[in-house]
């Protein structure tokens, strides 16, 4: 909740006049709690894991518009039940886990200094902080994922998430309940070590998720606009490890590529694509279609 009762009274405490981001951020938030705002996230995510996705079914499920040859593995195709069913045990994850996860952790939002005051952050604040976040998530899930791998990690807990070896949106947020905890701690770690507004925050949250929801997307279409973010992995670069499955030794980076560049884990993945730019060439010259499915002929990348 906001110190000032009138704008009048937040102008005279900034010693200026608000911007017109900022008498938005007072009509709305004077008189709501600072627990109040932190809750709008359980809407948000609910909102991103509902709708977000939905495109990617509409493509899913009508090919005959052309969407196909986008598609990584366009020999499987997930059926209507399968993705409503995938998003029913999202639902039941979020209203019993994540739900009362963001209900009970507002104390230590309070603790980290997540403020909701004037003056707003600018634009470059925003930016930078966002920036932050990513890459200390990026960081420390790789060094989780890579864990989860493991035999007993990947047994017990990462093989749920691995069950859609083609992932589907609505799959980005399915997995066992315990790795959903594990894999909050690096989302929340960027905010820990450099505390922001609650605007910022919001931001975090579900661009994080969206984020997770594109890498999942089974499409790698050529207009999507972080493919001008550098070293971001992307659809296809998460695909990838999905199709592999257990034996997957690459790209354990949720975001970006510098750390399986840097330690080695994404030799598999490069490997890859030598073979399929190899099969393309030999497609050319003679004439024939390595159609199919994306890794045909690459079966043997399993054990890379």
């Amino acid at each position: 909740m906001l110190p000032f009762n009138t704008i009048e009274e937040a102008t005279t405490f900034l010693g200026r006049n608000l911007t017109v981001a900022e008498t938005l951020w007072f009509n709305y938030s004077a008189q709501k709690s600072d627990y109040y705002l932190y809750c709008h996230n359980i809407l948000f995510l609910f909102l991103i894991f509902t709708f977000v996705p939905l495109p990617l079914v509409f493509v899913e499920t009508m090919r005959s518009l052309g969407f196909l040859k986008y598609k990584i593995q366009p020999k499987v195709k997930t059926s209507l039940s399968e993705m409503f069913r995938c998003y029913k045990d999202v639902m039941w994850m979020f209203v019993l886990l994540v739900g009362p996860l963001q209900l009970s952790s507002y104390p230590s939002i309070k603790m980290i200094g997540i403020r909701t005051g004037l003056p707003l952050p600018s634009m470059w604040e925003i930016l930078a902080q966002l920036t932050v976040y990513f890459m200390i998530e990026d960081y420390t899930n790789y060094w989780i994922h890579r864990f989860l791998h493991g035999k007993w990690g990947y047994e017990n807990i990462h093989r749920v998430h691995h069950e859609y070896s083609a992932p589907i949106g609505f799959a980005a947020p399915y997995a066992h309940w315990l790795e959903v905890l594990i894999l909050g701690i690096p989302t929340f770690l960027g905010p820990a070590i450099v505390p922001g507004h609650m605007i910022t925050f919001w931001l975090w949250i579900a661009l994080r998720q969206i984020e997770a929801i594109e890498t999942h997307s089974g499409y790698d279409c050529p207009w999507t606009p972080t493919k001008y973010i550098p070293f971001y992995g992307g659809a296809d670069y998460h695909d990838y490890h999905h199709y592999v499955g257990q034996q997957s030794q690459s790209n354990f980076a949720s975001v970006f590529t510098y750390c399986d560049y840097i330690y080695g884990t994404d030799k598999g993945y490069r490997y890859h694509k030598k073979v399929l730019r190899k099969l393309k060439v030999q497609s050319r010259i003679y004439g024939t279609q390595n159609g199919g499915s994306y890794y045909a002929s690459t079966q043997d990348l399993k054990s890379e």
